[in-house]
């Protein structure tokens, strides 16, 4: 069971950290990635981390603003949102899998494990 915690409502410029926390399971070994729908859009990749911690991948939109870890002593993945950004505004949902390859660490079909959303919203 994984939970994605630790939305709300910021001003643009602001910083959020989500945290997705595995009950049941250990993250370790797992690959885990974060996606967000807005309304009326279809769900997209906002960042994922390795099994092994040591490959981490981001959207475009994201890079260089979030910043994804793994935290094996809480055994949860943290998204740290900085410089928040209106259009960032959406339900963010957290996806795990034992198996993920490289080449598919961004797409949302490689995951077997999902969360329900934390809602994020930016106001300008």
């Amino acid at each position: 069971q994984l939970q994605a915690s630790g939305g709300g409502l910021v001003q643009a410029g602001d910083s959020l950290t989500l945290s997705c926390a595995a009950s049941g399971r250990t993250l370790r070994g797992y690959a885990v990635a974060w996606f967000r729908q807005a309304p009326g859009m279809e769900r997209s990749f906002v960042a994922a981390i390795h099994r092994t911690g040591n490959g981490i991948y981001y959207g475009d939109s994201v890079k260089g603003r979030f910043t994804i870890s793994k935290d094996n002593a809480r055994n949860a993945v943290d998204l740290r949102m900085n410089l928040l950004r209106p259009e960032d505004s959406a339900v963010y949902y957290c996806a795990a899998s034992p198996s993920v390859i490289t080449s598919n660490m961004r797409n949302q079909a490689a995951y077997a494990s999902w969360g329900l959303g934390t809602q994020v919203t930016v106001s300008s």
